[in-house]
């Protein structure tokens, strides 16, 4: 595996299983991506979809756990499988607090349980998706972003998007999407298919 995941298996670090296991290696393992997410800067892609909103009304529903959609200015984001950057209690899964530096083992929230990060580990439910539903089936223009749509439930989203919409899916490989209507392909990467979507809409 590469990415988020490199050197690591996700049953060790990203399932409930494993924080009752071993809940220091699972707060190390996040507090490094933190990091990495921190050092790192929005791409063409990012910024060219913020630009869309001087134009539409753009709502942009990711499962990216990192912040630089808001880092290039897009001000409407949803994150499915939440927010690295943010932190809660074990116990209570609504109240969020910034993190400032990495969270620590017996660093505890206001209601006496260990904070953990602020992201859907495997095996958990994922809440956001009723609040995603409607804003889908509200489009009146669709776009997927590299995405294989291979990861439920937030690949089962595209189903609510209405029939007449035009639906554009951009990667550099194509997902099988012969079951939708009115699908424009663009087989590019992020940050080409992006500008290349732009041209399109011709704000």
């Amino acid at each position: 595996m590469t990415g988020l995941w490199e050197g690591y298996n996700i049953e060790d670090v990203a399932t409930p299983r494993a924080w009752r296991k071993d809940p220091q290696l699972v707060l190390d393992f996040y507090n490094m991506r933190r990091r990495d997410v921190i050092a790192a800067q929005p791409n063409a892609a990012h910024i060219a979809l913020a630009e869309l909103e001087d134009h539409f009304d753009v709502h942009i529903v990711t499962q990216n756990i990192d912040d630089l959609h808001e880092r290039a200015g897009s001000t409407k984001v949803m994150h499915l499988h939440g927010e690295i950057i943010k932190m809660r209690s074990e116990k209570d899964p609504l109240k969020l607090y910034p993190i400032t530096g990495d969270i620590t083992l017996g660093q505890k929230a206001a209601d006496g349980y260990q904070y953990r990060p602020h992201v859907v580990w495997f095996e958990e439910p994922v809440p956001m998706i009723e609040q995603a539903i409607p804003v889908m089936y509200d489009a009146d223009i669709f776009v997927l972003v590299g995405t294989s749509l291979a990861v439920y439930p937030a690949a089962g989203l595209v189903d609510y998007i209405r029939p007449e919409v035009q639906k554009y899916v951009l990667d550099r490989s194509i997902p099988s999407v012969s079951r939708y209507r009115n699908v424009i392909p663009i087989e590019m990467p992020a940050t080409e298919g992006v500008k290349e979507l732009k041209r399109r809409l011709n704000p």
